[in-house]
């Protein structure tokens, strides 16, 4: 088990079909510790959707199973529930610093 933590900024997308969705950005040494990893598995032939990761993910006192996805442009995406962001008190635009189990 490989256990990565980061710090990044939450941030919302909103879909077109007006459905909004927080994530923040993996990148840098933790970004790059998953790419390692994906590529791995994806050598040993147990890729899966999208080139998903599937992680128990850890912020403050909230652990939720989750999935990371590559990003189009940088790093990974790690979605953030709403039950997470309540718990935690968390919003657009604060740092959080998440704790991964891969």
């Amino acid at each position: 088990m490989e256990i990565l933590t980061h710090t990044g900024t939450l941030w919302r997308w909103t879909g077109g079909t007006g459905g909004t969705w927080h994530f923040m950005t993996i990148d840098g040494e933790a970004g790059e510790a998953l790419s390692a990893t994906a590529l791995m598995r994806r050598m040993e032939g147990l890729s899966r959707g999208f080139g998903s990761l599937k992680v128990l993910a850890t912020i403050g006192d909230s652990a939720f199973r989750t999935s990371v996805f590559p990003s189009k442009s940088e790093g990974w995406m790690l979605p953030v529930k709403a039950s997470v962001r309540k718990a935690e008190a968390l919003g657009e635009g604060d740092a959080v610093t998440v704790v991964l189990e891969l």
